[in-house]
């Protein structure tokens, strides 16, 4: 088997994330591509898609979530994902069991909350809820309490938001709106239901399409689920050695690698984005690995394919939008000039007609 440095890794995966290069593609074949985008931050895939495409704008992802061509619920690692309306079809009953294990080994809703209850009465409670309008946690709790008044009405609503396929509507998730969560059920918000026959095989080959090469062990990290050992041995796959690990790592035999030393643009990344939460091992990102856990919260940059500062956009005023650049490192003036036009080209997606200022602060 060939072996890969990280440096290899790093621009392979940068190309399918289309990181090395804008991609000429919709928000929904971007989407789709991903196999979605972590978004317990309602805004960030709006800056995830910005910096993958060549002319997205943010009507374009507002269109395919009130047109219900694309929702956000629970998904991978039982947090809130931006899916296509069929990948959340397809591939929400793959990702139960990581959600049933977010209720029972839960130990704030789950455990001795939940042990002797009827699950399957208060699922169908919490389906006659939301079959009367989309319901926030608080209208479920409202509504379950007096039905099992001996119980916490917070796990029940946490079990009912799990353990059945919740998708969140608009306006949450929609662009200069807000609002608190409110769930609703496939067969009511999509006319549709779950794939009765879903595919894992599908899954595993979507994610190195996109996050590739990867182990064993990085699409469980990606998905949540657990023993998907079987799965890649199913699959005519192609294989490479971590040359810093020697650990295994397949790939999709029609797809070619970038070279190594292909040099990365600069990029700015939102939080929580995929990027750095899909694989178990995330040396490809960082010479020091654990930096990562202080950075899925907040914007990055990524400078040579790295990450190099943190961002945010403090709250604007009518007339100015101010980027806030925090290095990791001290960072070069050229690399601060270099970085320069991309930041501008963010601050005019966030406001087109504010004045723009970029400030950087110190480390």
């Amino acid at each position: 088997m060939s072996k890969l440095s990280l440096q290899a890794q790093n621009r392979a995966t940068l190309q399918r994330q289309w990181l090395l290069e804008r991609n000429d593609a919709t928000a929904l074949e971007a989407i789709e591509h991903l196999v979605g985008m972590q978004a317990q931050q309602p805004l960030a895939p709006y800056v995830g898609l910005w910096t993958r495409l060549t002319t997205f704008q943010p009507a374009d992802l507002v269109t395919l979530l009130e047109d219900r061509d694309a929702v956000r619920g629970s998904m991978m690692r039982a947090t809130i994902h931006l899916m296509s309306s069929r990948d959340f079809l397809a591939f929400r009953p793959l990702i139960q069991p990581r959600l049933d294990r977010e209720v029972f080994q839960n130990m704030t809703y789950g455990r001795h909350r939940l042990e002797g209850l009827d699950m399957p009465a208060v699922l169908q409670a919490g389906t006659d809820r939301l079959t009367q309008s989309p319901a926030t946690a608080v209208q479920l709790r409202e509504h379950l309490a007096p039905l099992w008044p001996e119980r916490d009405p917070a796990a029940l609503a946490h079990a009912v938001r799990c353990l059945l396929p919740t998708i969140q509507t608009p306006p949450r998730g929609i662009w200069g709106k807000g609002g608190n969560p409110a769930m609703s059920l496939p067969h009511l918000w999509l006319n549709a239901g779950l794939d009765p026959h879903p595919n894992p095989e599908a899954l595993v080959l979507r994610y190195l399409a996109a996050y590739g090469p990867a182990s064993v062990q990085d699409a469980q990290t990606w998905s949540g689920l657990t023993h998907l050992t079987e799965i890649f041995d199913r699959l005519d796959l192609r294989t490479y050695t971590d040359a810093n690990s020697n650990r295994t790592l397949y790939d999709l035999p029609t797809l070619t690698l970038p070279s190594p030393d292909t040099e990365p643009p600069i990029r700015f990344l939102p939080e929580y984005d995929n990027l750095y939460l899909s694989h178990a091992d995330r040396s490809r990102w960082s010479a020091t690995p654990k930096q990562l856990q202080s950075l899925y919260t907040t914007g990055t940059l990524l400078h040579n394919g790295h990450p190099t500062a943190t961002w945010r956009l403090p709250k604007p005023t009518k007339s100015q939008t101010t980027l806030e650049i925090t290095p990791l490192t001290p960072l070069p003036k050229s690399t601060r000039t270099a970085l320069e036009p991309e930041a501008q080209a963010l601050l005019t997606f966030h406001n087109p007609t504010a004045t723009h200022e970029i400030r950087f602060l110190t480390p």
